[in-house]
């Protein structure tokens, strides 16, 4: 089955392939057909391990299997929501997936008593790794060094169980030239620990921020909305806020800029000065369904 994630309407947000029955599937399999959909993200869901989770959930882009990620969680709760309702079981408040960055709990938004959404938790705390110039962090989104911002934090690795350059723009008009140079990327991404770049820029409303994300390195050169790394983002935003116990809402717009607009909310808890956990949410919506021919 495919949805549109973090949109409630069908042809915005980002896309996902979910493989229901991915039980006898070989990794190199599961590769094949993530390379097939050539979406952002497919999922193959599996029988947990524990038998109190829901599923054991892994996650493939186009070239390579990934940890963690934010639209495939939510897409992939949804789907199964619908699967539990009209096999005729009860649907729980919340899901449980076994994925290789850890446990994610998801739970399930209603509205009119159907399942619309899903908020997840992220499965690791905040790590922050490698930063860069601000000079090598521009280069990498077709921008001059004024263009970033540094106020914050300085262009950084973060990750929440996947990680990415996140790098701050001054200004919505220049996250809006923004574009990849892939020379850059394969210079500057890998030796700080990752091959994505996710850029953002604060909107007017406290808590709003625009983003983009460019992995041309993993096979996508633009990603319509990054729940993995917009939670990554609004964690470090939250630790750096002078509040020490808060619980702050967030709002990401991403996907605008090429034409698949996707609406992200995200919650943060701090309490002694430290985030405890980072939350993520969206809508999805069910496009197509069919057979996989595999041999």
């Amino acid at each position: 089955m495919t949805v549109d994630v973090f949109t409630n309407r069908v042809f915005g947000g980002n896309p996902l392939a979910v493989v229901l029955d991915a039980e006898g599937l070989t990794a190199a399999q599961m590769q094949a057909i993530a390379a097939e959909f050539n979406y952002s993200e497919t999922t193959f869901v599996l029988p947990p391990h524990a038998p109190d989770h829901s599923a054991h959930v892994r996650i493939f882009t186009p070239r390579t299997e990934v940890p963690f990620a934010g639209h495939p969680n939510v897409g992939t709760a949804v789907v199964l929501a619908g699967e539990i309702g009209s096999s005729g079981q009860s649907l729980p408040e919340r899901l449980v997936f076994e994925e290789a960055a850890g446990l994610v709990p998801m739970s399930l938004l209603r509205e009119a008593g159907e399942v619309v959404g899903a908020e997840l938790a992220a499965p690791q705390p905040l790590a922050v790794g490698a930063s860069v110039s601000t000079a090598d962090a521009a280069e990498c989104l077709s921008l001059a060094p004024r263009d970033i911002a540094i106020a914050t934090h300085p262009p950084q690795v973060l990750s929440v169980g996947l990680p990415f350059l996140v790098a701050e723009v001054g200004s919505r008009e220049a996250l809006r030239r923004a574009k990849p140079i892939l020379a850059a990327h394969e210079r500057i991404l890998p030796p700080a620990g990752t091959d994505s770049i996710f850029a953002y820029a604060r909107g007017l409303a406290p808590g709003e921020l625009h983003a983009r994300m460019f992995a041309p390195l993993d096979g996508i050169v633009e990603d319509p909305a990054t729940g993995s790394a917009g939670a990554a983002t609004i964690a470090l935003l939250a630790e750096r806020d002078i509040e020490r116990d808060s619980e702050l809402t967030w709002r990401i717009e991403q996907g605008v800029d090429m034409g698949r607009p996707s609406v992200l909310l995200g919650r943060t808890l701090k309490g002694g000065g430290r985030v405890l956990s980072v939350h993520v949410a969206g809508h999805a919506v069910r496009v197509m369904q069919g057979v996989l021919h595999a041999p």
